[in-house]
């Protein structure tokens, strides 16, 4: 058992029509057809959305995504029509809301890897492989890879693992051309970013992205390089061999995993509350992430 602690009750806005709610955003449609995408300061951890938020995190990746957005739109057009709020919307949903063109969207997790860690390392383990790919002996925890590498996934629901998948298997799920375009979009993204960021003493490990068509264009959507999405590690503590401290929700899971917090991730029951030094750290590590990427001070 897993998925929402408590579900939330999506708010509801004159001219907007709620679709659906994610872990971290609500989608809605507005009356011209497009989406708008409100992103929450929900987090999740080990399949649960907990029951505890973090304050500022939904604008932070909000913000965040824009700033990307920007940095790669000479590569791959995005979905963002207007960071303006909609009309009647509640005055909280100010820097977190994306008015998006709807997309036919390709149902897999694009996922591009310049470091070893995660599902990668416990299939290299295994095999001296990823998604199929075969990767030299000798690598660790935390090694940078040869060059960067496409390892897909299928897309879960709340509450399920992505399953990491071959190349071949997308191929055969979206066809050729369009696993071939998902592979060059995404490495070229992930390796754009990871240059901007390691300019800022920042390692971009690996990162997701999604993507949609709109008519024959492959157009990148969702979230993009943001703690949520993407694994950032502080380049001056980089050491292979060790899990690396990451801008991401490493205090959440350390306390969730900890003695002190009682929970044991292998039950069916869900996790308990947050407490207040990890939210306070959790949101410091957001912030800051924002902060040394864009080099804008977060206000």
């Amino acid at each position: 058992m897993s998925g929402f602690v408590e579900k939330p009750e999506p708010i509801q806005v004159p001219g907007l029509v709620h679709l659906h709610t994610g872990k971290v955003r609500e989608l809605y449609r507005n009356e011209a057809g497009d989406l708008v995408m409100v992103a929450s300061d929900r987090i999740s951890a080990y399949d649960w959305v907990l029951p505890t938020e973090i304050p500022d995190k939904g604008r932070v990746l909000t913000q965040l995504s824009v700033w990307w957005f920007d940095q790669l739109a000479d590569l791959l057009p995005n979905h963002v029509l207007s960071t303006d709020l909609p009309e009647g919307a509640p005055a909280d949903w100010a820097g977190r809301t994306l008015v998006c063109k709807s997309l036919n969207m390709v149902p897999v997790e694009c996922v591009a890897r310049g470091y070893l860690t995660g599902s990668g390392l416990a299939e290299y383990n295994e095999s001296r492989t990823v998604c199929g790919l075969a990767l030299p002996h000798g690598l660790v925890d935390g090694s940078e890879l040869p060059a960067p590498i496409f390892t897909p996934a299928t897309k879960a629901a709340v509450g399920e693992h992505d399953e990491n998948v071959s190349y071949e298997e997308v191929a055969r799920q979206v066809g050729a051309e369009t696993a071939a375009q998902l592979r060059q979009a995404t490495l070229a993204a992930y390796s754009r970013a990871r240059d901007i960021a390691r300019d800022r003493g920042i390692i971009l490990a690996d990162t997701k992205f999604e993507f949609g068509y709109d008519g024959d264009s492959l157009v990148i959507a969702d979230e993009v390089l943001t703690p949520d999405s993407s694994r950032f590690w502080p380049a001056d503590q980089w050491e292979p061999g060790q899990a690396q401290p990451s801008y991401d929700k490493q205090f959440v899971r350390d306390w969730l995993t900890s003695a002190e917090s009682g929970w044991d991730r292998r039950s069916e029951q869900p996790p308990p509350e947050l407490p207040q030094q990890v939210v306070d750290a959790t949101r410091a590590k957001y912030v800051e992430a924002y902060e040394r990427l864009t080099g804008i001070p977060w206000s």
